[in-house]
């Protein structure tokens, strides 16, 4: 089996799958062979993603969008839960209903989709979970206090549903990008006093000295989801311009 070809006859679904990291993760699954269905509450760009509607904060609306994959498509093979939303500003700047929001998508989400994606995984000879995680777990970045929580969470979970699943043949991984050159990253961007600045701010922050590309953190969950990575599980792999782990002079 080549990397061409590695995902043939397997089935996926990508939440949040419509823009960004999802979007791109779903046509590189489908460019190597898989089925693919972008679960969102937008509608897929591409005629070939089934564009299943749904909402990881209603556990009815994602039980539902699971079960339609599974049974239009006659199985379910690798998750990709990438479904966020974002959160700005310190302890102080954020409510008890913008906490519980944030959490509620950003974390029982993933929760809710993997809970209903198992009983499908668990017939899958190639079973694999892949949640996007965020550099933000790992490294201290201001005015992220929520959106860090959430995302420190996800590393946690990552490893916790890894130990729970691994002897059922189902294989749980994490991505942890940096700032990525994502239509949500241009929202926060569009908001900023002066969009250009802050931009170059991100930019400079990251080791390589420009943001992460959705392409490179597509291929970095294919590798965790293929089945030729049949014993990685419990990892969570950066891909963040050495923004995590280098600390270079000024």
């Amino acid at each position: 089996m080549s990397a061409e070809q590695d995902f043939d006859g397997l089935v996926a679904a990508v939440t949040g799958g419509a823009s960004g990291i999802g979007l791109a993760a779903a046509r590189l699954l489908r460019d190597r062979g898989a089925r693919v269905a972008v679960l969102d509450l937008g509608k897929a760009p591409d005629a070939d993603l089934l564009s299943v509607p749904c909402d990881v904060a209603d556990d009815g609306r994602v039980r539902a969008a699971v079960t339609h994959v599974a049974g239009g498509l006659g199985r379910l093979d690798v998750l990709v839960a990438n479904a966020g939303v974002s959160a700005v500003g310190t302890v102080e700047d954020n409510d008890d209903a913008e906490w519980a929001r944030v959490l509620d998508v950003n974390v029982t989400g993933v929760v809710r989709v993997v809970r209903a994606a198992l009983p499908h995984l668990r017939t899958s000879p190639a079973a694999a979970v892949v949640l996007t995680c965020s550099v933000a777990a790992q490294a201290g970045l201001p005015q992220r206090a929520l959106y860090s929580a959430s995302k420190g969470a996800l590393s946690a979970l990552t490893l916790a549903m890894a130990a729970d699943h691994v002897r059922e043949g189902i294989r749980v991984n994490a991505v942890a990008p940096g700032t990525a050159d994502t239509p949500w990253v241009e929202r926060l961007l569009a908001r900023a006093a002066d969009p250009r600045a802050e931009r170059a701010a991100l930019e400079a922050r990251q080791p390589m000295g420009r943001l992460v590309t959705p392409d490179e953190v597509a291929h970095a969950i294919a590798y965790l989801a293929s089945p030729l990575s049949g014993s990685t599980t419990g990892t969570v792999l950066a891909v963040d311009g050495g923004m995590s782990g280098l600390r270079l002079p000024r």
